[in-house]
């Protein structure tokens, strides 16, 4: 049977969502509707599925699809010091703040493949702080978490991403931070070894350490209002007394409960600072 782009209809993707949720833990509901729609359409179309409520039958029996499908609604769009004036912003303003800590905690939200952890602990490394902090790097997709472990990427796209490293404040040849060879780079281990990957759900799980810096940039555009908020509220509960929020540039704390709690560093970065006393 033919593809039907047209056919996506509220309540196919409404029994997607429920399946997913009550069979696997995993709920997308409050994830923005039209971008929803578009990965489900894709996945489906991908599973070589007629239509989207095809996809239910093979996600609830068959387990092993599963990592396909949370890849699929997730969007692992990054890349190396992704806004370099975010991070110069981090580099300039909040790394100085860090280094007067014994020892630094920061949780990477929402990582994808990798490319900005390992862009946050390079910063980290040029500041003289990474001997001394404990990044975590945590995403939904397993298949992106893998890629990321695996801290390898094609030689070209190290090349493109130096002009970002350097617009960042970058002090070296982004180069080398890596171990190149037949057309890849492997990220340093004493990079590396800085960083815990794990699986984490924003929408489901709970704080699982305090930290000093949340870094989550470009996920939230992906919630609706009421998720937001609750992601929001996590981040709250998971950064210590003055801890420091890094959002994407199109996100803001700004008319969500979270702006009564934080006070901006760089509003237009997007970098802000947990209150010592919450109202």
């Amino acid at each position: 049977m033919p593809w039907r782009s047209n056919s996506i209809h509220s309540i196919e993707l409404d029994l997607v969502l429920d399946v997913l949720a009550r069979r696997h833990g995993y709920d997308f509901r409050g994830y923005a509707r039209a971008s929803l729609k578009r990965r489900v359409s894709g996945l489906a179309h991908k599973l070589g599925c007629a239509t989207i409520a095809e996809l239910v039958p093979r996600i609830l029996y068959d387990d092993a699809l599963l990592p396909e499908v949370l890849a699929g609604l997730s969007v692992p769009v990054t890349e190396m010091f992704r806004d370099p004036q975010v991070f110069k912003g981090i580099r300039d303003q909040i790394a100085p703040v860090l280094a007067t800590y014994p020892r630094i905690n920061i949780w990477q939200a929402g990582c994808a493949t990798g490319e900005e952890v390992y862009s946050l602990a390079i910063l980290l490394a040029e500041a003289g702080l990474l001997s001394k902090t404990q990044i975590y790097a945590t995403d939904i997709n397993d298949m992106a978490l893998a890629k990321a472990e695996e801290g390898i990427f094609p030689v070209k796209t190290i090349e493109k991403y130096s002009e970002n490293y350097l617009k960042a404040g970058g002090t070296k040849a982004l180069a080398s931070y890596f171990s190149l060879g037949y057309g890849y780079a492997k990220i340093d281990s004493a990079i590396k070894d800085r960083i815990s990957f794990a699986h984490h759900n924003l929408v489901s799980d709970g704080v699982f350490c305090e930290v000093n810096l949340v870094v989550c940039r470009n996920v939230l555009i992906y919630f609706d209002r009421h998720l937001q908020d609750r992601v929001l509220g996590l981040f709250d509960s998971t950064l210590s007394r003055s801890g420091f929020l890094c959002l994407g540039t199109k996100e803001n704390v700004a008319f969500t409960p979270a702006a009564a709690r934080f006070a901006p560093v760089d509003a237009p970065l997007r970098l802000y600072k947990k209150l010592a006393e919450s109202p």
